[in-house]
């Protein structure tokens, strides 16, 4: 009895080493080891050609805070977190409970409206808002005409006081649908009963909402959470086909920050460095994020 247990055990490892083994090789192989090398690269000074010789230690890493374009890139990263929280996910979370929750004509219409930017390329959508913002022909340049004694030049992408702002926008605008779809997917698995209950306890609208819906939709938003903090620490395209990180660095991000002061001028020790960091911030959020939010939802 003894050697069949034991010979079902080596093939039940057997089992699962042949299940999980390819695709722990390939997260090895594409995810971990980068990971470290890139950790080693950022130790040295090196152009991406030739041995590793100069070692410099954690001066990349000095370097890299004690630059003012860096400061303002994670300034920026921030911001997009703190947007995408705070307007952009209410945003679509309202726009899922007027067109998921009530049925009316066209609203399969609206739904592919709002979520169409998504399926845009990020680099698509850029070179399409830098039409719209281009001073001498943009929507914004045209509207000034029409709505003022003469037409003004409206350099929205040209000025670094609002040259962010109006990247903003666009990233408003392209992913907005994608967490409304998310929202609205969510909405279908919210009992109808449990609603009217609501309604006929005395809740008011706001308040089925907010003790019937959202905590019925908890796991949902925390996905939507999740994509949105992480996406914005990783925002690239759509600020590199808008300015490339200007005018004068205000609108650079992490990931900008190292295409231009890393791959641009084949400092990639140094590039390595700002990637690392990028890696840290999201793993830390990461771990925070599943010890205090999912931890928490599933206690």
């Amino acid at each position: 009895m003894e050697n069949i247990k034991t010979l079902y055990s080596v093939k039940k490892l057997g089992l699962i080493l042949l299940l999980i083994g390819p695709a722990f090789a390939l997260f090895t192989t594409f995810v971990v080891m980068p990971v470290f090398q890139g950790a080693y690269y950022s130790l040295f000074d090196w152009k991406g050609i030739g041995p590793l010789n100069d070692f410099v230690g954690v001066k990349n890493f000095v370097r890299l805070f004690g630059h003012e374009p860096f400061r303002t890139a994670i300034v920026n990263n921030l911001k997009v977190v703190l947007f995408s929280l705070l307007f952009q996910l209410p945003t679509a979370f309202f726009f899922a409970l007027l067109i998921g929750r009530q049925k009316f004509p066209g609203a399969i219409v609206f739904r592919s409206f709002y979520f169409f930017p998504y399926v845009l390329t990020e680099i698509i959508a850029g070179v399409i808002w830098r039409f719209i913002y281009n001073p001498q022909f943009g929507f914004l340049t045209q509207l000034s005409g029409l709505i003022g004694p003469e037409k003004t030049e409206i350099a929205m992408l040209g000025n670094p006081e609002t040259a962010f702002n109006a990247i903003f926008v666009v990233i408003f605008w392209k992913y907005i649908g994608f967490h409304m779809i998310l929202y609205i997917a969510g909405l279908q698995g919210v009992p109808k009963d449990l609603e009217d209950a609501a309604v006929i306890d005395g809740a008011s609208p706001l308040e089925v909402i907010w003790h019937v819906i959202i905590p019925s939709i908890r796991n949902t938003i925390m996905i939507s959470v999740f994509l949105s903090v992480i996406g914005s620490f990783n925002v690239f395209d759509i600020v590199w086909a808008m300015g490339q990180g200007g005018p004068d660095h205000s609108t650079e991000t992490l990931v900008t920050y190292l295409y231009n002061f890393g791959y641009k001028r084949f400092a990639f020790g140094y590039g390595s460095a700002v990637a690392i960091v990028i890696f840290f911030l999201c793993l830390v959020f990461n771990v925070l994020y599943q010890k205090y939010i999912v931890g928490d939802s599933r206690s």
